[in-house]
C-alpha cells in the first residue's frame, strides 16, 4: 500500500516502522527536516518537510496515489484538517487521526464525510488506559487481547512454580483441565543468553516455570485459564500511580470507584488540578515517585499494581525497580521507546507497556488485505493475532469447506479458535477451539496466531476470495 504519514514523533515513527517492515511504501510528512533525515537514515521511507494540511506538501508527499493517511500530528486540529484535504482535495480511501480529545468521537456526525471525513480516530492515550483497565480486570496477565466482539480473548501469561498445568506435556492438559477447552499458541522461554527462544507447540512440549504462554480460550474461560497457568488470581485492590499527565488523570478516573487509589506528582500546581477532578477517595500526593522514603511512608508494599505513567522513560523503569524491590506485587511502566521495553520486560518489571504499539494493532486492521476484522500486535510487534472472517464457498475460497490439517498456513501459524454463528437464538456464537480435522465454515471468525510478521501476507492470501480459485 501507498500510505501517508503525517506527524514523525514518538507515534507516527513507531507506526511507519511497523508498516515499513511490510513492504508498503511510506511516505512520513514532518515540520522538522532533522527528524525526518534521523528516520530516513533508519527507515526505507521518504521524508517530505512542510505543514501536511497545505495541498501542495500533501502533492509533493504523492497524495494523488496514496491508499491511506495516517495522521498522527501533535494537534487534533491539525489532523482533522490534513483528514479533511486528503479527502476533498485528493479523495485518498482511508483517513485516520491521531485525536486526543473525546469530543470527537470515532462515528460522530463531525466525523462523517461532509464533516471532517475522518474514517477512523485512534488515541494512543485511550489505548493505553483501556490495556491497563484489562491488566487490573485479570491481574496475573501479562497481557489481554479480545476477538470477535469479545467472545474469544488472547491471554499471555507467566507460568509460575505449583500452577496445575507447569511441568506437564501439552498432551497432558485436556485431562488436567476438562472443564473447559483452551489453545496453547506460543510459549517462549529463555536461553542460556537470557533472550527469549519460541518453543514449538506440539504434544511432546512441556510447559515450564518462567514461560511466557500465550493462550487462545473463550473469554469466559479466561480466569481459570489464569488459574491454571499462574496459580492464583488475587484481585486489584490497592492501585498507585505515578505520573498525573493525561493517560494518569485517565486511568484514575475510570479506577477510582473500584480501588484504593494514591497517585504521584512532582508538579504542585498539577497536584492540586488533579484533586479537583478525582473523588476524596483518591489521595493525591506532591513528590517524586523515585523517592524511596516517600513510598515507605505510603506502603508501596501493600500496593497490588504499581503502574508509571510519566512522560520520562528513565523515570518509569527507576520507580518500577524501586517499587518492586520495597515489595509492591506487579509493577507496570510506560515505556515509549522499544528498546527500553524490549530490555526490561520480564525482568523485575512485570509489565512494559508502550504507548504507540497499543494503537498499532488498531492501525493494521486497515492495511491488512482479505476479509481480516481484527489485527493485534504482540511481543512489541515481532508477532501477530488476527480475526479473519472466510467468506465464499469451497470453490472460490482456500479455506473454507477445508479441514484445518488440509490448509497451508506457514510453519509455525496456527489457527486457534473459531467463533461460529450458532442457530440457537439464546448464544448467537459458539467458540470452538479448534483440532485436526475441524472444518472451516462459511462466515467462521477464525483467529491466527503468526509468529512472524513476514509470514502475514501468506496467512491474508488465504482469506482473499477469488472468483476463479479451485482446490
Amino acid at each position: 500500500m501507498n500510505i501517508l504519514i503525517l506527524g514523525a514523533g514518538r507515534v507516527g515513527a513507531s507506526v511507519a516502522e511497523s508498516l515499513v517492515s511490510e513492504k508498503n511504501d511510506i511516505t512520513v510528512i514532518d515540520t522538522d527536516p532533522q527528524r525526518l533525515s534521523e528516520l530516513q537514515d533508519r527507515m526505507d521511507l521518504r521524508g517530505i518537510a512542510g505543514n501536511g494540511i497545505q495541498p501542495s506538501v500533501l502533492e509533493a508527499a504523492g497524495a494523488r496515489d496514496a491508499d491511506m493517511l495516517i495522521a498522527c500530528a501533535p494537534n487534533d486540529e491539525t489532523n482533522l484538517v490534513a483528514c479533511k484535504v486528503a479527502h476533498e482535495v485528493f479523495s485518498i480511501p482511508t483517513r485516520i487521526a491521531r485525536l486526543r480529545s473525546s469530543e470527537f468521537a470515532q462515528g460522530s456526525s463531525l466525523m462523517a464525510a461532509n464533516g471532517f471525513a475522518v474514517d477512523a480516530v485512534i488515541c494512543p492515550e485511550e489505548s493505553v488506559t483501556r490495556t491497563i483497565r484489562q491488566l487490573i480486570e485479570y491481574p496475573e496477565a501479562l497481557q489481554v487481547l479480545e476477538f470477535a466482539g469479545g467472545a474469544v480473548s488472547l491471554i499471555a501469561v507467566r507460568a509460575m512454580v505449583g500452577a496445575r498445568l507447569v511441568d506437564h506435556k501439552m498432551s497432558e492438559l485436556p485431562a488436567l483441565i476438562p472443564q473447559f477447552e483452551m489453545r496453547i499458541v506460543a510459549i517462549y522461554r529463555k536461553d542460556k543468553a537470557g533472550g527469549d527462544q519460541r518453543i514449538a507447540c506440539d504434544g511432546d512440549t512441556r510447559i515450564e516455570a518462567g514461560d511466557e504462554v500465550f493462550v487462545l480460550a473463550a473469554t469466559r474461560d479466561i480466569r481459570r485459564v489464569l488459574e491454571a497457568l499462574a496459580g492464583r488470581d488475587q484481585p486489584v485492590r490497592r492501585v498507585m500511580i505515578a505520573g498525573g499527565g493525561r493517560v494518569g488523570l485517565r486511568l484514575a478516573r475510570e479506577i477510582q470507584d473500584d480501588c484504593r487509589l494514591k497517585m504521584i506528582d512532582t508538579g504542585f500546581a498539577r497536584c492540586e488540578y488533579l484533586t479537583t477532578q478525582l473523588g476524596s477517595q483518591a489521595l493525591v500526593l506532591h513528590g517524586d515517585s523515585t523517592d524511596e522514603d516517600l513510598l515507605e511512608r505510603e506502603q508501596v508494599d501493600e500496593t497490588d499494581l504499581f503502574v508509571a505513567l510519566t512522560n520520562d522513560d528513565e523515570d518509569n523503569i527507576m520507580a518500577c525497580l524501586l517499587a518492586k524491590r520495597m515489595g509492591a506485587r506487579r509493577v507496570l511502566a510506560l515505556i515509549n521507546r522499544r528498546a527500553y521495553a524490549d530490555l526490561v520486560q520480564g525482568t523485575q518489571i512485570d509489565i512494559a507497556l508502550s504507548p504507540a504499539q497499543t494503537v498499532i494493532g488498531e492501525l493494521l486492521a486497515y492495511v491488512r488485505r482479505g476479509d481480516v476484522e481484527s489485527v493485534h500486535s504482540l511481543r512489541r510487534g515481532a508477532a501477530e493475532a488476527l480475526e479473519a472472517v472466510a467468506r465464499g464457498d469451497r470453490k472460490t475460497s482456500k479455506v473454507v469447506g477445508r479441514r484445518i490439517e488440509e490448509i497451508s498456513l506457514p510453519k509455525g501459524a496456527q489457527i486457534g479458535a473459531i467463533v461460529r454463528t450458532a442457530q440457537d437464538a439464546q448464544t448467537p456464537q459458539r467458540v470452538v477451539i479448534p483440532h485436526h480435522d475441524t472444518v472451516i465454515e462459511q462466515d467462521d471468525h477464525v483467529i491466527v496466531f503468526v509468529p512472524r510478521k513476514r509470514m502475514v501476507r501468506d496467512v491474508e492470501r488465504l482469506f482473499q476470495v477469488s472468483a476463479t480459485f479451485l482446490f
